[in-house]
C-alpha cells in the first residue's frame, strides 16, 4: 500500500494528489502538521518536506521525483505523451517550474514588482495554452499537476486576477472538471 506524508496546504503535496487520482491509486495519507513538524519527518527527507511517498520500504520524497516514479510505476493510463517531442516539451516546463513559482512566493511574501513578475509568467503560460489545451500537449498530465495547484492558490488566496490570461483560465476551466482538479479546488475552497 502506498502511503503520503501530506499536508492539505501544501502545493507541492497537491502535485502528487492529483497524480495518484489521475491514476486512480488508494493511498494511506499521514498528515504532516507544517507549523510543527516532528522529527521523525526528517527520517523520511532530512529536509523535513513534503510530500513523501512511501510504499513498503521504499521512501521518496520530492514531488517531481514522485510524479514520474508514479508515471513509470503505474503507466496506465498515461499521463506523458507517446511523442518524445512533447514530453520533452512537458517535462521542461517542470524542469523550469521555479520561473512561475519564484515569483508567486515572492507575492506571497509581499515584495515588490512580485505581481507583474508573476503576471509575466502567467503570460508565457497563457501564450502556450493559446496553441495547445494541456501544458503537458494535447491531453491532461503531469506539466499540469505540477502546475495547477500554483494558478489555483494565486487565484483564491492571492487575488490574482487570469481574465487577462484567457487561454490560461480555459485550462483553469478544462482542468477543473478532472476528479482530479476538482478535489484540489473544493479542498481550497474549504479553508
Amino acid at each position: 500500500m502506498l502511503t503520503l506524508y501530506d499536508a492539505d496546504r501544501c502545493p507541492y503535496c497537491a502535485r502528487v494528489r492529483i497524480v495518484l487520482a489521475e491514476k486512480g491509486l488508494q493511498y494511506e495519507t499521514v498528515v504532516v502538521d507544517l507549523d510543527d513538524r516532528p522529527a521523525w519527518m526528517y527520517e523520511k527527507n532530512p529536509l523535513g518536506r513534503v510530500p513523501v511517498l512511501e510504499e513498503g520500504a521504499f521512501v521518496l520524497p520530492e514531488s517531481a521525483v514522485i510524479m514520474e516514479y508514479l508515471e513509470e510505476r503505474h503507466p496506465e493510463p498515461p499521463l506523458w505523451p507517446a511523442d518524445p517531442a512533447e514530453r520533452a516539451a512537458g517535462r521542461l516546463l517542470v524542469e523550469r517550474f521555479d520561473q512561475l513559482s519564484g515569483p508567486y512566493y515572492a507575492l506571497r511574501r509581499g515584495e515588490e514588482a512580485a505581481r507583474e513578475r508573476l503576471g509575466d509568467q502567467l503570460a508565457r503560460l497563457d501564450a502556450l495554452l493559446a496553441g495547445q489545451l494541456f501544458l503537458t500537449g494535447r491531453d491532461f498530465g503531469i506539466a499540469d499537476a505540477a502546475y495547477l495547484p500554483w494558478i489555483l492558490r494565486a487565484e483564491s488566496m492571492l487575488g490574482v486576477d487570469l481574465e487577462a490570461h484567457p487561454a490560461l483560465a480555459e485550462w483553469v476551466d478544462r482542468a477543473g472538471e478532472r476528479p482530479s482538479v476538482a478535489a484540489e479546488t473544493a479542498l481550497l475552497a474549504a479553508r
